[in-house]
């Protein structure tokens, strides 16, 4: 019976998990941010931006920066797990301001293409190509500050609760 009471509370120690928490934190917060940012900008309630990707600030940024260094204050700066998390931050980044980026604006030049074709074209009446897939430095930089402050702020608080 005490392994099934020591199984049950294994489950739930993923709501304890401190690195975890981190990033899905800061992936929603950068999420809560676009759709505000949104709304200052454009005047107008876009509920696309609350799971949307590409904008002001990358979530994608702030989830792996929170990720990596939630594992660094825990872990340590030195150790394997650390080393994965900064690579995989890399990468993610990387490719936000990289391949998405330019993926989303070919996106926009072949909409204007699409827009620009007679009527009687067969691909007239095709659906847009989505455009906000990538993101500026900037937005990638305001991502990994979220994302760093999400972590420390979360592990000044755990330092405290002890």
């Amino acid at each position: 019976m005490e392994e099934s009471s020591s199984s049950s509370s294994h489950y739930f120690s993923i709501f304890t998990n401190y690195p975890l928490l981190s990033a899905v934190l800061a992936f929603t917060m950068a999420q809560f941010i676009k759709f505000f940012t949104t709304w200052y900008k454009e005047k107008r309630w876009d509920l696309k931006r609350l799971v949307g990707s590409g904008g002001m600030p990358s979530s994608h940024s702030a989830t792996v920066t929170a990720l990596a260094m939630a594992v660094g204050l825990q872990e340590g700066f030195g150790g394997s797990l650390f080393a994965m998390a900064f690579i995989l931050t890399s990468i993610v980044m990387y490719d936000a301001t990289g391949v998405r980026l330019h993926a989303g604006r070919q996106a926009e030049v072949l909409n204007q293409i699409v827009y620009e074709l007679p009527s009687e074209h067969p691909l007239a009446e095709s659906r847009p190509l989505r455009e906000l897939l990538g993101h500026t430095p900037p937005q990638v930089i305001v991502g990994g500050i979220l994302g760093t402050a999400t972590a420390v702020v979360g592990y000044l608080v755990n330092l405290t609760a002890k």
